[in-house]
């Protein structure tokens, strides 16, 4: 049996979602154990050229819900990036993961082969779905998460593998 489309975005999406908000709730407590300021770890970076953990998550939510809707031939809702809270950081991927349930198979199998245009800072990038999802979705998804996932790390959070794969 192949692998669909539906099958290699949503139910993964929709699964890494809930597990980097775990992320964030264990993040939240550490922060509140230690009775940090949450800015301290809303607003770091692994280098000062990268994105801090609020904006990685913002990307990541970002990532996900463009590429189901890219897929599906839908709108992509835009969401203001202005969350300054894990709470709110939290909400946003509750939000997101929620927009991509609302997906079916039927609307996504079968994109494979469904331009999607992308435009970038510099160019416009136009891809087929499969190669879109494989090639560039699903690793900025990636990307964006682990990088939220390291900040935490880096800065004491006791998170581990477990974590990053989420409940199975």
């Amino acid at each position: 049996m192949s692998l669909s489309m539906y099958q290699a975005s949503v139910p993964v999406f929709r699964h890494q979602l809930v597990a980097l908000s775990a992320i964030l709730t264990k993040a939240e407590e550490h922060v509140a154990a230690r009775k940090l300021d949450p800015n301290a770890l809303l607003q770091c970076r692994l280098f000062p050229d990268m994105f801090p953990l609020s904006r990685q998550v913002q990307i990541a939510a970002d990532a996900a819900k463009g590429a189901v809707a890219r897929l599906a031939g839908a709108d992509t809702p835009v969401y203001e990036d202005n969350e300054t809270s894990f709470a709110q950081l939290k909400e946003r991927c509750s939000r997101t993961e929620k927009f991509i349930a609302g997906f079916s198979a039927e609307q996504v199998d079968g994109s494979e082969d469904r331009e999607i245009v992308l435009a970038m800072r510099s160019n416009t990038v136009t891809f087929k779905g499969q190669q879109y999802l494989l090639g560039f979705a699903l690793p900025n998804f990636y990307f964006h998460m682990t990088t939220a996932y390291a900040i935490l790390r880096h800065c004491g959070v006791e998170l581990g593998k477990r974590d990053f794969l989420g409940a199975n």
